[in-house]
């Protein structure tokens, strides 16, 4: 009885021991679940700052500045001389004439044509009248023409050139002439002194001219006739 009280004993603690652990072990918190951490992407749209609206026009009670128009609604081709060797010509056709070429020749006519550009040489003495025709682009109004021919006067005409060939013209502009590309063959023939240019001005202006100013102007610009002419040109020998 004496052995087996002691083994009771031991046996009784260890298996408090046990159930001491296992409670222990129960109230352990569980391992949290740890989540990694992804950087963050900066977008172009965040870096870049928000748009601005513009500010509101005020209202500063003065009247708006008229506009240009886009269109005048009118028939009309212009034709300018831009230097001895090239032309512009700008054009705009009404809507009423578009709807005349489609009663006349079609209601599809505009489309299946094409705009086309003619340009003639009206110069006096010419032996025979040419043309250049440009086919322009749809909807074009101005265009730049190189010509190569100072001192000549031109004519355009802007029409529709038909699937079957036919030009029908729409406009017809001014006569414009190309300025000369070398020297004018004109001399003068006679320049005004300039001594007698200030004696007309002081005449004019304060009565009769002081004799002492005109000797002084004389003294500073110099003995200079009282009839002086741009000499010709010569050739070169």
């Amino acid at each position: 009885m004496s052995v087996l009280i002691p083994w009771v004993l031991g046996a009784g603690v260890i298996l408090l021991l046990v159930l001491a652990a296992i409670f222990l072990w129960l109230r352990k918190p569980a391992p949290k679940t740890v989540t990694p951490v992804v950087p963050r992407e900066e977008l172009a749209q965040e870096l870049a700052p928000p748009p601005q609206q513009p500010p509101a026009p005020q209202d500063t009670g003065r009247p708006k500045e008229p506009q240009l128009p886009a269109t005048y609604g009118a028939d009309r081709l212009v034709l300018l001389a831009r230097d001895p060797h090239w032309l512009y010509a700008y054009w705009e056709i009404s809507a009423t004439r578009q709807e005349e070429f489609r009663a006349t020749f079609g209601h599809e006519a505009w489309q299946a044509s094409r705009p086309v550009l003619r340009l003639y040489d009206v110069t006096p003495g010419e032996p025979a009248p040419d043309y250049l025709e440009i086919a322009v682009q749809e909807g074009a109004d101005n265009w730049h023409i190189h010509v190569g021919r100072p001192d000549h006067a031109f004519r355009a005409e802007f029409g529709r050139r038909l699937p079957d060939g036919r030009f029908v013209p729409l406009l017809v502009s001014n006569v414009a002439t190309t300025p000369r590309a070398s020297l004018s063959e004109r001399t003068d023939e006679e320049w005004m002194w300039l001594e007698e240019l200030y004696r007309a001005y002081l005449r004019t202006a304060a009565g009769a001219s002081s004799p002492l100013l005109v000797e002084e102007m004389a003294r500073r610009m110099g003995a200079l006739p009282l009839t002086i002419s741009s000499p010709p040109f010569t050739a070169a020998r």
